[in-house]
């Protein structure tokens, strides 16, 4: 490591709507199914998210906004007072320790199965997830989600303005609409899932619609400046198949470019891809950047430091990276000094519960790096 202190845009403060950011670096939503079986946030889940308050900003893991919308085993949840009084307990915690969260809101859609909600999942269309997914009882073959309906879409689209305010109760500073990485909005901006022939089908101005109404029902709840959307172009995980990905953000983009939003989450952005030049410009507000480091490869030495930079030369406001504050609960200090990063434990990232490899990762003073 280094005895010198590093300065760079990283670590200059930002404004983000009302919140004053002490640095630009935002922790990603992680999921890490720690919740308990009901979707309640327990102590366990306060202690790792308060290691990590010193991040600019935390965007909590994914939390169903209804029952159907679970997607995992043991992933929280924000419908109920139960789940708001656990998330309370959290978000207290780490404002006590100076930092500052947004909840992920997340749909399953047709990431889903009975054996995990009770319920047979919904989704644009009766198109089954072509892979087995984990369920309380292991891994099993997907099922074919029930094609919503327009009542369904109306009470999903109410849900989702539901948790958000469940959320602000729950103590949290906004929300974040993930419309990304396959789950339900993404499955209606894609062709692949979305076999629709009425007004949310079809065409892209169709298949934006859905992830436009939740998007502005949200931010009618709660404020717009405590909204975020969170999205993916081209993504492919989960059997996304976009069919017209230049077309689609584009478009999305454009219709929510007036609502006064919190931010816009680009996940896997790359400054070297026209359609990222094409996002920012689009955009008038503050623009997340998540680094495109590889998928499945190798978390890069420094965390994604230098791509990070690259994105906020390009026109990024804020850098959200994920598997580096995951392993290192002291991320800022040490990208900051230059010190070397905590090996992640895939081991133990999902499905193990328990605090190995979630809440055990040593910051500098316990590793001994500091020097």
């Amino acid at each position: 490591m280094t005895n010198t202190q590093v300065d760079t845009d990283l670590f200059k403060p930002a404004r983000l709507g009302p919140l004053q950011l002490p640095n630009r670096l935002v922790m990603a939503p992680l999921t890490r199914n720690r919740a308990g079986a009901d979707g309640v946030p327990g102590p366990l889940m306060a202690t790792y998210y308060t290691q990590r308050a010193s991040a600019g900003l935390i965007i909590a893991e994914a939390a169903a906004p209804n029952a159907v919308g679970k997607a995992y085993p043991d992933i929280p949840a924000i419908h109920s007072a139960e789940h708001v009084a656990g998330w309370r307990r959290v978000t207290e915690a780490v404002r006590a320790a100076g930092g500052r969260m947004f909840l992920q809101l997340e749909h399953g859609g047709r990431i889903g199965h009975p054996d995990t909600s009770g319920l047979v999942p919904i989704a644009p269309s009766a198109v089954a997830l072509p892979e087995t997914i984990h369920t309380v009882g292991g891994r099993k073959p997907s099922v074919v989600p029930r094609a919503m309906t327009l009542e369904d879409i109306r009470s999903t689209v109410a849900d989702y303005a539901s948790a958000a305010r469940n959320a602000i109760a729950a103590g949290f500073e906004g929300v974040e609409v993930h419309a990304a990485n396959g789950y339900l909005p993404h499955q209606f901006l894609a062709q692949g899932t979305n076999r629709r022939d009425d007004a949310y089908g079809g065409p892209v101005a169709h298949r934006i619609r859905f992830t436009v109404e939740v998007v502005r029902a949200v931010a009618d709840a709660i404020g717009p400046d405590r909204v975020g959307l969170r999205i993916s172009p081209g993504n492919t995980v989960n059997g996304i198949e976009e069919g017209d990905t230049d077309r689609i953000y584009p478009a999305l983009v454009e219709a929510l470019a007036d609502t006064g939003l919190a931010y816009l989450h680009l996940v896997f952005a790359d400054p070297d891809q026209p359609l990222f030049h094409r996002i920012r410009r689009a955009w008038p507000g503050t623009l997340i950047a998540n680094p495109a480091l590889g998928w499945g490869k190798d978390l890069p030495a420094d965390g994604g430091r230098a791509a990070g930079e690259r994105l906020l030369a390009a026109g990024a406001d804020l850098i959200a990276l994920g598997r580096a504050f995951l392993a290192n609960p002291d991320l800022v200090a040490r990208l900051r000094l230059g010190a070397p990063l905590n090996p992640v434990r895939d081991r133990y990232m999902m499905y193990t519960g328990g605090e190995t490899g979630y809440t055990d990762y040593p910051t500098l003073e316990l590793s001994g790096s500091r020097s």
